[in-house]
């Protein structure tokens, strides 16, 4: 049966008695320069323009999904590893099956060899909580699904979505705590996307075959426009520049390439272990009906 928002919500914060120092301490590892990046100098829109708009001021986006259409933004320069995160507001009330994305990818058409680094917020029915689906693309193969639900309401406020991303592991962070790391050190893993430079995307489109309960929760019209919610876009990256950019290997020069950054650190790994044990609910590399086999990369 699932749980209501306000009941889940009350049993995670009763839950939390330590992790909310734990969470505290994880807003200052890693910390990444500050700074927002202007709309129209450093973006385009994909989908419906007349979908999209902004705050009086230029600083909140809103991108907005119809029957008709949906709409998407994506960055002009592309990156090759980094920090990158922006602040989201979900679409509130009855979303079930609505996605919003916000990810990482190498090509903008969805080409088939494409690489990808995915957060994935699948809308649910009033009072239900929202899921977030994480995935990793190689070469045009994903099916590295993570799901997690979260201890806030993230349709009420802004919260803070990042992607740390450099050789040795890609970081999936919700307010700088990390609910997702996939790993490159120690053992190489060979589904590790880090050869191709990546745009930062993101979009809100019906996805009512699949987002909610497994395509039984179909989108409510009635309810249109769905609008979620966008500011203080940061993108402390190397940025690439052909025929390559100074830093498409570990230089050490960023704090996001140094080693500090090669892995979590102890208040962060504190945080992943309260994630993993309250928080995660799909994990790919135990999913042993679909992978009979576990992929390589389950075992590092």
């Amino acid at each position: 049966m699932a749980m209501h928002l306000s009941s889940w919500i009350l049993l995670l914060l009763t839950a939390c008695v330590f992790t909310c120092t734990c969470i505290s301490n994880a807003a200052t590892d890693n910390a990444a320069p500050s700074g927002s990046f202007s709309f129209k100098d450093n973006f385009d829109l994909t989908g419906a323009e007349d979908h999209f708009s902004t705050s009086p001021d230029g600083q909140v986006w809103y991108l907005s999904l119809d029957k008709k259409a949906g709409c998407g933004f994506q960055t002009r320069d592309r990156y090759r590893f980094g920090w990158f995160s922006m602040k989201l507001k979900l679409v509130g009330g009855d979303s079930a099956g609505v996605v919003t994305a916000y990810y990482m990818c190498s090509d903008l058409g969805a080409a088939p060899d494409r690489d990808e680094l995915d957060f994935e917020f699948l809308g649910n029915r009033t009072g239900e909580p929202y899921t977030i689906q994480t995935n990793v693309y190689k070469g045009g193969v994903g099916n590295r699904e993570m799901r997690h639900q979260l201890w806030f309401d993230p349709t009420e406020d802004f919260h803070t979505y990042s992607i740390l991303w450099n050789n040795h592991q890609i970081g999936f962070f919700v307010d700088r705590v990390p609910i997702r790391v996939y790993k490159n050190n120690g053992k190489p893993n060979n589904f590790f996307p880090s050869d191709k430079p990546m745009y930062m995307l993101s979009s809100i489109w019906n996805a009512d075959d699949w987002a909610t309960r497994g395509g039984l929760e179909k989108t409510n019209w009635t309810h249109a426009p769905f609008v979620s919610s966008y500011k203080d876009f940061n993108a402390d990256g190397c940025k690439w520049e052909d025929p390559y950019p100074k830093c498409v290997s570990t230089t050490g020069e960023n704090w996001w390439d140094q080693y500090e950054a090669w892995a979590l650190t102890d208040s962060q790994q504190e945080d992943s272990k309260w994630v993993w044990r309250n928080l995660v609910i799909y994990d790919y590399c135990k999913d042993y009906e679909r992978f009979p086999k576990l992929p390589e990369e389950c075992n590092l």
